[in-house]
C-alpha cells in the first residue's frame, strides 16, 4: 500500500507549491499595489455597457452571438494540439483529414465574417 502513496507525493508536492506561490503573488500584490478603491473600480463592468439595475433587462442579441462564436471556435482550436501530437502516428490520412477540417472551419469563418456576426456597430 505504502508505494501507491509514494507515486502520488510529487503531486501534493507539486499541489502545495502551485498554493504557495498563488498565495504568495494575492499576498504580493496586496502588500506591493496601493488600495485606493472609488465607485467606478468597485462597480461591475458590463461588457461595454452601463451597469444596470434591473436583472431582467434584455441584452443585445449580437453579445450572445459572439460569445457562442468564440466558444465554437476555441473549441475547435483545440482540436489542433493532439493532432500536432500524434501527427507521426496518423500518417496522410490524418493530415488531410484535418486540412479538410480546417478549411470547413475557415470557410465558417469568413461566412460569418461576410454575414456581420463579428461587427458590433
Amino acid at each position: 500500500m505504502q508505494p501507491i502513496l509514494d507515486q502520488y507525493f510529487p503531486i501534493l508536492v507539486f499541489f502545495g507549491i502551485a498554493a504557495g506561490i498563488g498565495f504568495a503573488f494575492v499576498l504580493g500584490s496586496f502588500l506591493a499595489a496601493r488600495q485606493n478603491p472609488y465607485a467606478a473600480k468597485l462597480s461591475a463592468y458590463e461588457c461595454g455597457f452601463p451597469a444596470f439595475d434591473d436583472a431582467r433587462r434584455r441584452f443585445d442579441v449580437r453579445y450572445y452571438l459572439v460569445a457562442i462564436l468564440f466558444i465554437i471556435f476555441d473549441v475547435e482550436i483545440a482540436f489542433l494540439f493532439p493532432w500536432a501530437v500524434s501527427l507521426s502516428h496518423i500518417g496522410m490520412f490524418g493530415f488531410w483529414t484535418m486540412i479538410g477540417f480546417l478549411a470547413i472551419l475557415a470557410i465558417g469563418f469568413v461566412y460569418e465574417w461576410r454575414k456581420g456576426a463579428l461587427d458590433w456597430s
